[in-house]
């Protein structure tokens, strides 16, 4: 039987390694970005905000999902020691959802005491950037301008989104107030989906 001889290292082809840069890059990308998703979720408060929206999220038939409810109670604690404070519900109705999130939200609130007369309700919005812009046009028409103060409550891992999108859409510089996540499956599924979701609204959201 013939002995092949040692004829070199194999090389590896090129497409193979132009494939493997790219799921490098790729990887790295995606680091990159959940890093930005991770130090963003935080809470900046700038001043006192006369202000305050809260952004929807799923509502369940039996009411607020668990992800809103988090954010609806982070909005009763701020709302507790600045009881003036204007408070915006920001959320339409999906299809698969018995009412709006805005009015979901708001009587919540009211159950906890907040006013109703203190809660206005923009319930046309499907999405983050529609919740900042809809509810700027909402607070404007009630003589109040979102650039003077305003603080958004959402959950920590949305808040790097909220920011790039409250500039966008004239709130200059916005406050943040970061709820908790107490449903993990969810929270461990938004900080797969929200990197994503940063790069979907810094290209398509304008």
């Amino acid at each position: 039987m013939a002995y092949r001889g040692y004829t070199g290292r194999r090389r590896v082809p090129l497409w193979l390694r132009g494939l493997i840069a790219l799921i490098l890059a790729g990887a790295l990308a995606y680091a990159a970005l959940l890093g930005t998703v991770l130090t963003g979720g935080r809470d900046q408060l700038r001043g006192e905000p006369e202000v305050m929206i809260v952004l929807g999220c799923k509502v369940e038939a039996w009411g607020p999902s668990i992800l809103l409810q988090d954010r609806l109670d982070e909005a009763l604690d701020y709302w507790e020691d600045h009881p003036d404070v204007l408070i915006v519900t920001s959320g339409g109705q999906g299809p698969n959802e018995p009412a709006a999130e805005a009015r979901a939200m708001a009587d919540y609130l009211t159950a906890n005491g907040v006013p109703e007369e203190q809660i206005l309700l923009e319930d046309r919005s499907h999405n983050t950037d529609q919740n900042l812009r809809y509810s700027r046009e909402l607070l404007l028409e009630h003589g109040c301008d979102p650039a003077d103060g305003a603080v958004v409550v959402s959950n920590g891992f949305h808040l790097a989104r909220v920011r790039l999108l409250a500039e966008r859409n004239g709130y200059g510089e916005v406050s943040t107030l970061a709820a908790p996540s107490s449903h993990l499956p969810s929270l461990l599924w938004m900080y797969v989906r929200e990197p994503m979701a940063l790069v979907k609204s810094f290209l398509l959201d304008r």
